[in-house]
């Protein structure tokens, strides 16, 4: 499987607000997560066209990290703008 305990547990520590691999929660964790999920997702599509499932399972998981950084947004400014610079994502 493509996303085993072990990149888990790095993405955690590495984008966690508390930078501890058992703060699954926080909101940065929980972004930096479906981010790499994205991703994968991304390059399945690029090789599978017509996958229509995991494109509408892409699209809900693009929706739900979009929450959680209007969330982030909304809250602690800083924290989503650091967010947003690990992750090179644009917004």
């Amino acid at each position: 499987m493509y996303l085993t305990t072990e990149i888990k547990q790095g993405l955690f520590a590495k984008h966690g607000f508390g930078k501890k691999k058992e703060e699954t929660g926080s909101p940065e964790s929980q972004i930096a997560l479906f981010t790499h999920r994205i991703n994968h997702l991304t390059q399945h599509l690029k090789e599978n066209k017509k996958d229509f499932a995991t494109q509408q399972g892409l699209m809900k998981l693009v929706g739900k990290r979009k929450r959680l950084l209007n969330y982030l947004q909304n809250t602690n400014i800083d924290r989503y703008r650091s967010i947003l610079a690990e992750l090179d994502l644009r917004k």
